[in-house]
């Protein structure tokens, strides 16, 4: 999930937000340096305000409660983490990410959750030596630049894409009309879909990102006489265009992947969402391991969410590294290299590229009913 989207930088969105509270003060600056000899800091940045912190919060969340979790447990080994509000945008993460890659009390990055602030960002974290370890940034290309320093916990967009292309040829689609918002994730996941799908493909179109009206593009889709519509893109543009698309009469299935997977899709769309499809390599609330999903609820009195076990695990791997008394940049990022241990998402360890083990991942479908976005089922992998 990923948005690519350029805002004009405020003083506000340079700012770096609060350090999550963890009952203790932040690291010195000399790296590797921690009251006592055990623990550390970590930043994590990501869309946590703006059109689609839905998507993020939940992994934003559960980094939070690992953290938390952590320091209640380990009272001689205090980690601190602290919040870089990118809103998604790669123009905020890149100074965010000089920002931290410049502080030698940073000790490893939990991000991006987008693909375009990650592509942006992992240069800097490459050349400082920092780890950056990521909830949910799914671009297939990020781990094929040749990159030392990214991982993630998540599946790519050529594993969903073909999960998603299995599900459509067992729903017998005979027509797919492809949009994409032209970001790295819409853009990205779209074509690997395309590929997967071939002749089914009767046509595509391309919208704007902030575009409000959808008129032309759904002309398109009534001319193809689609069956089914998928959408790469998020919630912002994603609510309006199936609600304008219900007002003119298309009926075709519409199904997205987990850019979608935001509250705030059902609720914009005032209901025209009702019955779409939303892919999602993260797993239902009640799949995760151990007491997550009761921790989660205990904490913040919802479930989980979208990639909410993910960020936990992306933390704890950092969590991990502290206990084992890692206090270098060097020796955390050597640590998460060869990190091979069970999540609460899936069992977690690293390819040479930096993508977690494809046998491990899985890809599930969501539907929306009402304002609701629950599981469906599990979706075989091509």
């Amino acid at each position: 999930m990923r948005r690519s989207y350029v805002r004009a930088l405020g003083t506000a969105a340079l700012a770096a937000t609060l350090v999550v509270a963890a009952g203790c003060q932040d690291s010195g600056g000399e790296e590797g340096t921690a009251s006592g000899d055990c623990g550390g800091k970590i930043a994590i940045f990501g869309a946590f305000t703006g059109d689609n912190a839905g998507l993020v919060i939940p992994s934003l969340n559960g980094a939070k409660l690992a953290v938390k979790q952590f320091n209640e447990a380990n009272p001689d080994c205090k980690v601190t983490m602290q919040e870089f509000d990118t809103q998604g945008d790669p123009a905020v993460a890149t100074p965010f990410a000089n920002q931290i890659a410049g502080d030698n009390s940073f000790l490893g990055v939990i991000g991006g959750h987008f693909s375009g602030e990650s592509d942006a960002t992992m240069p800097i974290y490459q050349a400082a030596g920092l780890a950056m370890v990521a909830p949910s940034a799914t671009r297939t290309d990020l781990t094929q630049k040749g990159n030392t320093s990214f991982f993630r916990v998540v599946g790519n967009d050529g594993t969903q894409a073909g999960a998603v292309a299995t599900y459509l040829k067992a729903q017998n689609a005979q027509k797919v009309f492809m949009i994409d918002d032209a970001s790295a994730y819409g853009a990205g996941i779209t074509e690997e879909l395309g590929k997967q799908l071939g002749p089914l493909v009767v046509n595509k179109d391309k919208i704007q990102e902030r575009q409000a009206q959808f008129d032309a593009t759904i002309s398109k889709i009534k001319a193809a006489q689609a069956d089914y519509v998928f959408y790469g893109g998020y919630t912002r543009e994603a609510a309006p265009l199936v609600k304008q698309m219900r007002a003119a009469g298309v009926q075709a299935k519409f199904v997205g992947p987990d850019g979608l997977y935001d509250p705030a899709f059902p609720e914009g769309a005032s209901g025209g969402a009702e019955g779409a499809i939303i892919t999602c390599p993260c797993l239902p609330a009640d799949k995760a391991g151990g007491t997550f999903a009761a921790d989660y609820q205990k904490e913040y009195n919802i479930p989980p969410g979208s990639y909410g076990a993910e960020g936990f695990d992306a933390a704890k791997i950092y969590l991990d590294a502290f206990k084992d008394g890692k206090k270098t940049r060097a020796d955390i990022l050597a640590y998460v290299k060869s990190y091979d241990k069970q999540g609460v998402s899936k069992y977690i360890k690293f390819d040479a590229k930096g993508d977690v083990d494809p046998t491990k991942v899985v890809i599930w479908a969501y539907q929306i009913k009402g304002t609701a976005i629950e599981p469906l089922q599990e979706l075989k992998l091509s």
